[in-house]
């Protein structure tokens, strides 16, 4: 008995507990409210965080519409459920109702909109309201009202008035006493009393049809609440339709006054918002590293395009180089002085850098051009300051731009990241063509007699793309790079340099060589200005000596007759970039003689980054032997830097998920709906599910080999992708064999999961969780309760109808029936499968097949993704194959280097390479340039702190982080070389 009283006692307590946050009328969207409260409280910390607003702000485009497209697939597979109801979630009703108020926003703001502007087209109202509004402005504008008036909706309804007061609920007092009941802990427990008064007076109906006689055939009216029995209709406007009508007439009074009288009904922002959007303003407009694998990007089939014009009508018809040597001026001095300059052979000493493969992201660019810009570069070494002095001259060994040559491409990853870093002159003009270089500054009557830095460049396979017209426009017919002065004409040269060095700069083309008139050029220079003990430069584009090696390939045959048969030995180092790392090898000594002593490749000026460990191997140039020195990524670091591909591949590229999915739906579109799984059900063990679950994939993939006319041919045509796609440096039996298994993990892997999808919609199905309802399940399911919450007595729905020839309630049934995919599907499923695919209309195919593509793309992106990146790992660390495709990829902004260069005055060449880990992602306003006292016409390679921008951290700028990773001297009395071990990146 005392057992039973204190049973009986606690039941009053668990139906109050229950009912506190309960409303005394259920509604069907009672059962949401617990998910619409959530979604509420996530939107306010979204909405009053600034990190998530700059966050969204940073976000493509592409990444906002594959949110809403996730979002919406999901939203359409949960509210089929039933089974989510127990889970406090059914969202039909708020569906439902969103879209309906969605919709009907949307055509009246453009009905608004019409008027508004036939308005000002008529003149009545200002000039000011002639600027059209953005669409999706107005989009969003009608979600946020729908989204308020489906929050109102689940937490105070559609009620229009209490027919009855309920009778008042005696509870047990024994929770607290009758002293007790006004404090804190009571009026928590009566939260629901609070928020019913808020929904009945403060946003309670705005009155009867009878206060509004002109409105009441125009809205909608409320529905009866009541404990009892409740007699005649309601007369009481909807207070849904009441803060719609609120909503937008806050938008209409807001877009009128703003557009008539030129300003917004905003606040003016605080100081503290001012100074925070001024500060996020002062930030550079980098662009971002090119996305290789997008396959939504224009640039990228633009310079397919480009290059297959290039080969196909420039290499071999015309060449660029052959008009440049045709323009030149038949006297031979003429001649050279467009190709030769001797103005820097007179001074003591010279410091000069030598960078390539820049213009791709701006700021691993910018990162570089800020450290050649610096007056000096002070670096720590064994307790010791070393100091560099910026460089008089500046090589850039190609690549310009990234991916192709473009006015755009130049101008924002080229020239931006530069004149950032060294701004140019005051009275420099970017639309200024330069005719008769080099257009010496006033004061200046001579080329030597200009102290500032100076920048030569060749072009590389990139700027090639378009027949070098880019290139001559930009780099031969303009006269600065940033605060960098161009002298030169041609896309080749020759520089003399003091203390017997000279620099050829050598345009390869695309044939990888050079041409016979910049062989004559050279040549002839050789002979007749060259000494027999000098000492040679060789800047090229492409390190022959690593890709012949790597392409079993022989290539520049123009270049090696060149060096072996005109310099003779004077060759002392070989300088290029296109591989995007850093590697130092030097010829080991022997009998015999050396063509050439030091292969230096640096292509770390801004692209991403190359692998090291796949050029580990190489040691054989010209019959000598040579030993690597120097690489940086290391040969470790390197190797543990492409597990990157398994680990980051989808992340770097997910534009490669638009068509990777679009394969995979390929692969098995002959094979759905797979309808006999009954056995793979029906198994009792683990390992009996599995054995029938991979039959059936063998049985899928066998079927596709016999009887599938779609699936059979996206396999064909993947397996010669793959075949194509495997570099032809192996032979074609490893080719065929690397594609066919490349092939095969794809297609096991699209099978498959064809088949856990298939499994998840029969077990829907019997669970009778889907194929219940039939089409357009939830407009008809709206239809039959939304005269009972949303009363109409007036016929304003119908009125509607026939004012829109029925094309209202058509939209809002497709609207709609775009959340019904899932049962679209099963209910297509179930018929094809007892009456075939015959069965169905061609319109019935389409839409199952797009359907089911709407959720198998979903599911297949990340396989797809995980999948190739594996792929590319397995043969970059494996097989040492696929250096470009497994690390362009990843897109790596860091481990970024240049290297400098001083002929000192006994005429040695002193070699430091300098580089930067880790990249910044966030700069800042340079206070020290800021700060810094200019001059009006002020050189900027005279002030002390040059560049404009600053890394946010300050210990992650790359003046702090800049360090040497190689250093060695060229004797040239000797022909001996003495390499620093200390700070070196072994090999």
């Amino acid at each position: 008995m005392g057992s039973d009283k204190r049973s009986a006692g606690l039941l009053p307590r668990m139906e109050r507990v229950r009912t506190i946050l309960t409303h005394k009328y259920p509604y069907p969207h009672e059962h949401s409210r617990h998910a619409i409260i959530a979604v509420v409280v996530g939107c306010l910390f979204f909405i009053s965080s600034d990190n998530m607003h700059t966050l969204i702000e940073k976000l493509d485009n592409n990444i906002k519409w594959w949110s809403m497209y996730i979002a919406w697939i999901l939203v359409a597979a949960v509210y089929h459920l039933p089974s989510f109801q127990s889970m406090g979630v059914d969202m039909r009703m708020n569906l439902s109702l969103f879209l309906s108020i969605y919709l009907s926003s949307i055509l009246f703001l453009l009905v608004f909109h019409i008027i508004f502007f036939g308005l000002w087209y008529l003149g009545l109202i200002s000039r000011v309201a002639g600027r059209r509004p953005e669409i999706l402005t107005v989009v969003q504008n009608c979600a946020v009202i729908s989204i308020a008036c489906c929050v109102f909706y689940s937490h105070c309804g559609n009620r229009a008035m209490l027919k009855q007061k309920p009778s008042v609920r005696k509870n047990s007092n024994w929770f607290w006493e009758k002293g007790e009941r006004n404090t804190w802990l009571a009026n928590f427990l009566r939260m629901n009393e609070l928020k019913d008064q808020v929904c009945s007076s403060w946003f309670a109906p705005v009155g009867s049809a009878s206060d509004y006689p002109l409105l009441s055939k125009w809205v909608i009216y409320g529905e009866i609440a009541c404990s009892g029995s409740c007699s005649g209709p309601s007369d009481e406007i909807s207070p849904i339709y009441s803060l719609w009508a609120t909503f937008i007439g806050l938008y209409i009074a807001n877009y009128v006054v703003e557009r008539s009288t030129g300003w917004a009904l905003t606040h003016p922002l605080s100081v503290e918002e001012y100074e925070k959007l001024k500060k996020n303003q002062m930030k550079p407009d980098f662009l971002d590293m090119v996305p290789w694998y997008s396959g939504t990007s224009a640039d990228l089939f633009k310079t397919v395009f480009d290059l297959l014009v290039s080969v196909t009508v420039f290499v071999g018809r015309f060449d660029m180089r052959m008009m440049q040597a045709s323009m030149s001026r038949v006297h031979e001095g003429a001649q050279q002085y467009d190709l030769f300059y001797d103005h820097l052979s007179e001074r003591e000493d010279l410091w000069f850098d030598f960078m390539a493969d820049t213009g791709d992201g701006g700021n691993s660019s910018y990162a570089v051009a800020r450290l050649l810009a610096q007056p000096s570069i002070h670096l720590t070494k064994d307790d010791s300051l070393l100091t560099l002095p910026r460089g008089d001259l500046l090589l850039i060994g190609g690549d310009l731009a990234y991916p192709n040559p473009s006015r755009f491409t130049y101008e924002r990853r080229l020239f931006c990241p530069f004149q950032y870093a060294l701004q140019p002159p005051p009275w420099y003009k970017p639309d200024h063509i330069a005719v008769n270089k080099p257009e010496l500054p006033e004061g200046v009557s001579e080329l030597k007699e200009y102290n500032g830095p100076q920048c030569f460049i060749i072009p590389g396979n990139h700027d090639w793309f378009d027949g070098l017209n880019t290139f001559m426009r930009y780099i031969c017919h303009k006269s600065w790079l940033g605060g960098w002065f161009m002298p030169q004409k041609k896309s080749y040269f020759a520089l003399q340099l003091p203390k017997r060095w000279w620099v050829f700069g050598l345009d390869l083309s695309l044939h990888a060589d050079i041409d016979v008139y910049q062989f004559q050029f050279f040549s002839e220079l050789v002979k007749t200005k060259v000494g027999e003990n000098d000492s040679v430069i060789i800047m090229t584009h492409e390190p022959h000596w690593l890709l012949d090696w790597y392409w079993n390939n022989v290539s520049g045959e123009n270049v090696s007759h060149l060096i072996c048969d005109y310099l003779k030995g004077r060759c002392k180092l070989r300088i290029a970039g296109d591989l995007h790392h850093y590697m130092r090898h030097s010829c080991v000594p022997s009998e015999g003689p050396v063509h050439v002593q030091h292969l230096l490749v640096n292509g770390c000026g801004g692209a991403f980054l190359h692998p090291t460990h796949v050029f580990s191997n190489f040691s054989q140039f010209y019959g000598k032997t040579y030993e690597c020195k120097a690489a940086y990524p290391s040969f470790d670091d390197s190797s543990r830097i492409a597990l990157g591909n398994i680990l980051k591949f989808r992340k770097m590229n997910w534009q490669f998920d638009f068509i990777g999915g679009i394969i995979y739906f390929i692969l098995v579109f002959s094979i759905f709906p797979q309808c006999q799984l009954d056995h793979i059900l029906q198994d009792d063990s683990f390992s009996g599910h599995l054995r029938s679950f991979f039959g059936t994939v063998w049985n899928s993939f066998v079927y596709m080999l016999e009887h599938s006319f779609v699936s059979l041919a996206g396999v064909v045509l993947l397996l010669m992708l793959a075949f194509t796609f495997v570099p032809s440096k192996l032979a074609l039996k490893k080719r065929a064999i690397i594609g066919i298994l490349h092939v095969s993990a794809h297609l096991a892997s699209a099978v498959i999961l064809m088949l856990l999808l298939e499994l998840g919609l029969e077990t829907c199905i019997r669970h009778k969780l889907l194929a219940t309802s039939g089409y357009h399940s939830l407009y008809q399911w709206y239809q039959s309760v939304e005269t009972e919450h949303f009363p109409d007595p007036t016929g304003l729905r119908a009125r509607i109808e026939q004012w829109t020839f029925g094309l209202y309630p058509a939209c809002i049934k497709y609207l709609m029936s775009a959340f019904d995919v899932p049962e679209v599907i099963a209910v297509t499923r179930s018929n094809i499968c007892k009456y075939g695919i015959q069965s169905l209309s061609r319109g019935g195919a389409i839409i199952y097949y797009a359907s089911v593509f709407l959720y198998f793309w979903v599911f297949s992106t990340p396989v797809v993704s995980l999948v190739f990146g594996s792929y590319l790992y397995i043969c970059i660390n494996w097989l040492h194959i696929h250096f470009d495709e497994a690390f362009s990829s990843l897109r790596i902004a860091n481990y970024k280097s240049f290297t400098r260069f001083h002929i000192n005055r006994d005429g040695d060449l002193e070699v430091f390479t300098l580089a930067i880990d880790k990249v910044p992602r966030e700069w800042k306003l340079d206070p020290d340039w800021d700060g810094e006292a200019k001059q009006p016409q002020q050189w900027s390679h005279r002030i002390k702190h040059p560049s404009k921008w600053s890394a946010s951290v300050s210990h992650q700028d790359p003046l702090n982080t800049v360090r040497i990773v190689d250093r060695f001297i060229i004797k040239q009395t000797d022909n001996q070389d003495f390499a620093s071990s200390n700070g070196s990146i072994k090999c």
